[in-house]
């Protein structure tokens, strides 16, 4: 499974993450600073990448216009914000239980 870290995570996260073995993007390395939350989304979708984010309100929000129109996405991760070591034990532990078709098109909360 691959992931797209939206610019509100700390980019430490993904340090931790590719140690793991891990594949991943962060915003910043993919240049996507200072986009919205849609362009992110459509980034990392395009890119068949779940996308990890601290946003709950809009994306659950493009989930649901996804959802509407019938439009795909790779996933979205939702983390309440945490100490980066607690975030990166949640995440290992959610990337590892599932494949990239289980969570297609899904939220799942961390």
């Amino acid at each position: 499974m691959k992931l797209h870290l939206d610019e509100d995570v700390t980019v430490v996260l993904a340090e931790i993450l590719r140690a793991r073995g891990f594949r991943l993007t962060t915003t910043l390395e993919a240049k996507q600073v200072g986009n919205t939350d849609e362009e992110q989304l459509a980034f990392a979708s395009l890119h068949s990448q779940a996308i990890l984010t601290h946003n709950r309100v809009h994306m659950e929000a493009l989930a649901r216009a996804y959802l509407d129109v019938g439009k795909p996405h790779s996933g979205i991760i939702i983390a309440v914000r945490r100490d980066y070591r607690e975030l990166a034990r949640r995440v290992v532990i959610l990337l590892n239980s599932l494949t990239a078709d289980e969570l297609a098109n899904q939220i799942r909360y961390i």
